[in-house]
């Protein structure tokens, strides 16, 4: 009987041993997982923390890595979609086996997304997520951002002090729990410093004509227009608001934080302001090597809130993994968690019992078609 030759038995094992490495993750890396509006309708918020991100790594890993390994960047795109964000840190979580999450920008999907890294005990931080119900979904989750009860009170005075105004209305998105919270806030704080909410209309996100709210803002008779959505609408409401013949001050909160604001809006969206993290104009050695730095990865390109808070997510988060002195999930969590006096590019960052970093916000307006610096808020 002939028997069939068979292939040698080392190259065959080395060969299955390389397919399962191909398959497995990296024993030699620390793996990053980051989920991000990277296209989408708000894409600009994505690509943007991304880039603050991924600066962030490559610098930490050419300074030698962390705890002695480089750091691995696993990047999901939720598309800006309801749904996606759960499906993508879910993937990160099960198949890429993160030690960590950085992620999302926008509340609502770190909203979605919190509850699955709390039941995994996988730490997640939001670069820039204000909602106040983030980090109450859990001990795993921190913010290093102020939050919209913080970021409400800011614009609030900055209407009664600076604006001078007394009689507002309200433009409120009711699909997002950003901007219902944010709402709410500044209208305790306005009404709080003697102001008075004239008028509150409301619309969801995607909507693109907003006249017939706006002509009802126009028939109220107030002073000024609080706003606080994200870029594309606001830029759309700045627009209309300006064909009606609305000449009054707009203003708004972080979500306004984008170049597309500008290329939507155009010459509308001049003289509105908006709060925000961070100003790349400002003249501390920390931002003005951060901002060179960036420009010099990014041609060129000028670094935003989203971008400077996503550095900060991950350079706090390398701080942590020191301190734990590995990456078990309880241990990274508590370090997290300790976090004060961190000195980033957005201030000092230090996370209170609640997991949310307190720290100053600045005021940005748009001149001659760019965004300029008004005036910094302290807590």
């Amino acid at each position: 009987m002939i028997r069939p030759s068979l292939p040698p038995l080392r190259p065959f094992l080395a060969l299955i041993a390389a397919f399962l490495a191909g398959c497995a993750p990296r024993s030699d890396t620390l793996r990053i997982g980051e989920y991000a509006s990277l296209t989408g309708k708000e894409a600009a918020f994505g690509q943007s923390s991304h880039k603050g991100t991924l600066l962030a790594v490559e610098e930490l890993n050419a300074a030698g890595g962390v705890l002695g390994r480089q750091l691995e960047l696993i990047t999901e795109d939720n598309q800006s979609k309801p749904g996606e964000s759960a499906t993508v840190v879910k993937k990160l979580i099960s198949r890429d086996k993160v030690v960590a999450l950085v992620g999302e920008v926008a509340s609502p999907r770190s909203l979605e997304a919190a509850p699955i890294a709390q039941q995994a005990k996988i730490p997640l931080i939001s670069p820039s997520s204000t909602n106040a119900a983030v980090t109450e979904i859990g001990n795993y989750i921190f913010r290093v951002c102020f939050i919209d009860p913080f970021q409400g009170v800011v614009m609030a005075k900055f209407a009664r002090e600076h604006l001078k105004l007394n009689r507002v209305a309200l433009l409120t998105s009711v699909s997002s729990a950003y901007s219902v919270g944010l709402a709410r806030y500044f209208k305790e704080e306005f009404v709080r410093r003697g102001g008075i909410v004239t008028l509150e209309q409301k619309y969801s996100e995607g909507d693109k004509d907003f006249k017939a709210q706006l002509t009802a803002v126009k028939a109220a008779g107030v002073q000024g227009i609080f706003v606080p959505g994200y870029y594309t609408e606001a830029a759309l409401i700045c627009k209309q608001a300006r064909d009606l013949g609305i000449a009054l001050p707009i203003f708004g909160g972080d979500g306004w934080e984008a170049p597309q604001l500008m290329e939507i809006g155009g010459a509308a969206v001049e003289g509105t302001y908006y709060s925000t993290h961070y100003s790349p104009e400002d003249q501390s050695p920390a931002v003005v090597a951060f901002v060179n730095r960036f420009k010099q990865r990014w041609n060129g390109e000028v670094p935003d809130a989203m971008a400077a808070l996503g550095y900060d997510s991950i350079m706090i988060l390398a701080a942590a993994l020191q301190r734990a002195g590995g990456t078990e999930g309880s241990r990274l969590r508590d370090a997290l968690a300790a976090t004060q006096g961190h000195a980033g590019v957005t201030g000092v960052t230090t996370l209170d019992a609640q997991r949310n970093a307190s720290k100053a916000a600045v005021v940005l307006t748009v001149k001659d078609g760019q965004f300029k610096f008004v005036t910094r808020i302290e807590p």
